[in-house]
């Protein structure tokens, strides 16, 4: 077997020699380029299975030999280099195509694993799937632009490896967004694996997330795989991220620098490949200056972010939710409503849906239930008084 290319770009002559020589003894062939313009050139020589750029650097900066990469060779991934200060401009990098970056100082031993990890996915790359719109985006209902424009989002970044972070208030149906971001993706056969951080208790978190060893802690008679674990080659989504507590944001960050975690009383690393999704309906802006979410988890976090909007800015959604929602609930409870009565409509267009579509569909399911069986359309009189009062 061939050994493993890899290109090196960076305007520094003792990185590029300490690169070359860790990267030869690792089994890679190492070239390295002291210019963007000259790394373009030997990839018209010949072919690498990987690039390693820095980002600021004279004349061609990365970025735009990032681009210049992804317009000839975009199945070469490419990983940045930047200084701690400018990581936004890495998370930028991500987001133009970039596979990962690393900040420097760096530990050299934490970039070989990242660049073996690129390595490995590289050999094992399939060709992707062609995405069904229909079936991926199914159960979703999109009339309004602001949803029409979140569904653009999911189906332009589905295949995408890079981590999203979803926003948006309770309700608006985020995990809805994961999921079909999931089922868009090459990953649609792999695990969907969902975990809500806020309702598990913090002392079991960890173990939730990153398994456990037999004996690890009192109870503990068998070891247990994470939920990482469970979803390798899938996607995970972290709902209710804001509320992970400082320790286990650190094993986070972890995962995503080096794929590679511990169970809770465990010593092998366990090395996964997993898409992380999470979602938050807190600022975690706002938490990162407080101190209470790590700064350099959240660049990890948003580098593809979306924010969902609420029900009372998509009232072109609030109709045809409403019939879906009938029309799931209703033969569930044996009942024959159909139709929604233009005054019950109007309550709904009036009202202004603090809950959004969680609370819709809550309103759905209680006239259904409460209604007689026989009733074919839901009117104001099952809707609850709140909802009434405001039309």
């Amino acid at each position: 077997m061939s050994k493993s290319k890899i290109l090196i770009v960076d305007d520094e002559n003792n990185i590029r020699k300490i690169l070359v020589a860790a990267f030869e003894r690792a089994g890679w062939t190492a070239v390295a380029e002291e210019n963007a313009e000259a790394a373009l050139s030997k990839l018209e020589e010949g072919s690498y299975h990987l690039i390693l750029t820095d980002v600021l650097m004279p004349g061609m900066n990365g970025m735009e030999f990032l681009n210049a990469v992804k317009q000839k060779h975009p199945e070469i991934p490419v990983i940045v280099m930047t200084a701690y200060g400018t990581i936004p401009q890495a998370v930028e990098a991500m987001r133009a195509g970039a596979a990962d970056y690393i900040t420097k100082p760096f530990d050299l031993e934490q970039l070989k694993k990242t660049i073996a990890f690129w390595l490995r996915t590289q050999n094992k790359r399939t060709p992707t799937r062609p995405r069904e719109e229909k079936t991926c985006l199914e159960n979703i209902v999109a009339v309004s632009q602001p949803m029409k424009n979140v569904l653009d989002f999911v189906q332009r970044v589905a295949d995408s490896r890079a981590t999203v972070l979803i926003t948006g208030e309770s309700g608006t149906g985020k995990e809805v967004i994961a999921r079909a971001i999931h089922r868009c993706s090459a990953r649609a056969n792999a695990p969907f694996v969902a975990v809500s951080c806020a309702a598990i208790p913090e002392t079991l978190l960890e173990s939730e997330l990153f398994g456990h060893e037999k004996g690890a802690f009192t109870g503990a008679d068998h070891a247990r795989p994470g939920r990482f674990e469970m979803a390798d080659g899938g996607t995970l989504f972290l709902d209710e991220i804001g509320e992970v507590p400082p320790l286990i944001q650190v094993k986070l960050l972890r995962v995503l620098q080096e794929r590679e975690f511990e169970r809770l009383g465990g010593r092998n690393p366990i090395r996964v490949d997993v898409r992380l999704i999470s979602a938050t309906n807190r600022d975690l802006q706002e938490a990162v200056e407080e101190r209470t979410f790590r700064q350099d988890l959240y660049f990890r976090l948003q580098v593809l972010q979306i924010e969902i909007p609420p029900l009372r800015e998509r009232r072109d959604d609030i109709a045809p939710l409403a019939l879906h929602f009938l029309n799931k609930y209703a033969p569930e409870n044996g009942s024959s409503m159909r139709e929604l009565d233009p005054e019950a409509l109007r309550c709904f267009l009036d009202y202004p849906w603090p809950g959004n579509v969680r609370e819709l569909e809550n309103v759905i399911e209680r006239a259904v239930v409460l209604a007689p069986k026989n009733i074919e359309r839901l009117t104001p009189e099952f809707l609850p008084m709140g909802i009434r009062q405001v039309a």
